[in-house]
């Protein structure tokens, strides 16, 4: 489920499948088409995996992805609220140096939140 926290920050609550891939196909397009109405895609993003306890390849292709096009707009992507499993799974394959995490949505927020502010 996709919220508009803010003017400027998107929160994602994933879960498991079937819904995990397609709301992360979901995101890819709303960043993808963002050249067509800049105003509704390009926001920072929080994703919530408190609801996923597994992760796939493919998933993980999905969330480099959507890190690569969230960047690709100077906004910041971090993944929040990780479950064991899927930590797990960002150790292994070294992407715990790759994305950004966060213990929970407020975490999440904050640290958006402080970055915009330092850089504004």
């Amino acid at each position: 489920m996709l919220t508009e926290w803010s003017d400027s920050i998107l929160v994602s609550e994933l879960a498991d499948e079937p819904s995990l891939s397609g709301e992360l196909s979901n995101l890819h397009e709303r960043y993808a088409g963002g050249i067509s109405n800049p105003g509704r895609a390009h926001k920072h993003l929080v994703l919530n995996l408190s609801g996923v306890t597994y992760v796939s390849s493919s998933h993980l292709a999905q969330l480099l992805r959507l890190r690569k096009q969230v960047a690709d707009h100077h906004r910041i992507m971090i993944l929040c609220a990780l479950t064991d499993h899927v930590w797990s799974v960002m150790l292994l394959t070294g992407l715990d140096r790759v994305f950004r995490f966060a213990q929970d949505p407020s975490s999440a927020l904050t640290a958006i939140q402080l970055e915009c502010n330092e850089n504004a």
